[in-house]
């Protein structure tokens, strides 16, 4: 099958935009933690504007990343179909749940409710990780 001249520039900026994508997802959680051991309430209303606006930053990068993709499926319509690829779409469905989950911490956080202790949002902080490895593998690997 040909391809579009432009699909590898397309894939190029499907790439980047995921890269900051994920960068949000790896950090806001982090932001997180921090928000809710901040001891100044000067520092958790700092924390709720950083939160704010790396979710912004994070979700244009989502949306690019999208468009990008779908850009890449249109050209090649042969992806759908193929196990690999449904397990990705899968994945993909998981991290955009997550990215949501994300924009309820921040409403959770802002309206003053911290929970207890950090032990939860340590492990939603690593969440992402096994997105991206999944995805990355099937993407590059295909292997089934």
């Amino acid at each position: 099958m040909q391809l579009s001249a432009g699909y590898l520039w397309f894939k190029a900026l499907h790439i980047a935009f995921m890269v900051t994508w994920f960068a949000g997802l790896f950090y806001l959680p982090r932001l997180f933690i921090y928000h809710v051991e901040a001891t100044e309430d000067e520092a958790r209303t700092r924390f709720g504007i950083m939160e704010r606006r790396l979710f912004a930053i994070m979700t244009i990068g989502a949306v690019l990343t999208a468009t990008f993709g779908l850009t890449l499926l249109w050209i090649n319509q042969s992806l759908l179909g193929q196990s690999w690829f449904d397990v990705k779409l899968i994945l993909l469905a998981g991290l955009i749940i997550y990215h949501l989950r994300c924009w309820r911490w921040i409403q959770i956080l802002k309206s003053g409710h911290l929970p207890g202790d950090t032990k939860w949002l340590r492990w939603f902080n690593e969440i992402p990780t096994i997105f991206l490895l999944g995805i990355i593998i099937l993407a590059i690997v295909k292997p089934f």
